[in-house]
């Protein structure tokens, strides 16, 4: 992640919290955030290396990507776009 920081991504600075505390702060964080939209995270908790993108695949966000500078795990992820609405044209026989 060098300078690709999205004029619209938030930054969810996670630094000096523990396990499991990065991984549900930015599940909640991805929540808030609109479909479609970038979250840029810095922590410096080495498991959260490992504890986002798990909770990311459970939960069916996206990790654009990740990295360490030093000490600290930099994570790049996308709230999914919201599926279409299935919508079917109602059969005029079944009312």
């Amino acid at each position: 992640m060098d300078n690709d920081t999205e004029p619209d991504a938030e930054v969810l600075d996670l630094r000096g919290l523990k396990c499991p505390l990065p991984a549900l702060f930015a599940k909640r964080a991805l929540l808030r955030t609109s479909p479609g939209s970038a979250l840029d995270v810095v922590a410096d908790d080495p498991l959260a290396a490992v504890d986002i993108p798990h909770m990311c695949a459970q939960e069916s966000f996206e990790v654009v990507s990740s990295g360490r500078d030093g000490a600290l795990v930099r994570l790049r992820l996308r709230r999914p776009n919201a599926p279409a609405a299935d919508v079917r044209p109602q059969d005029p026989a079944a009312r």
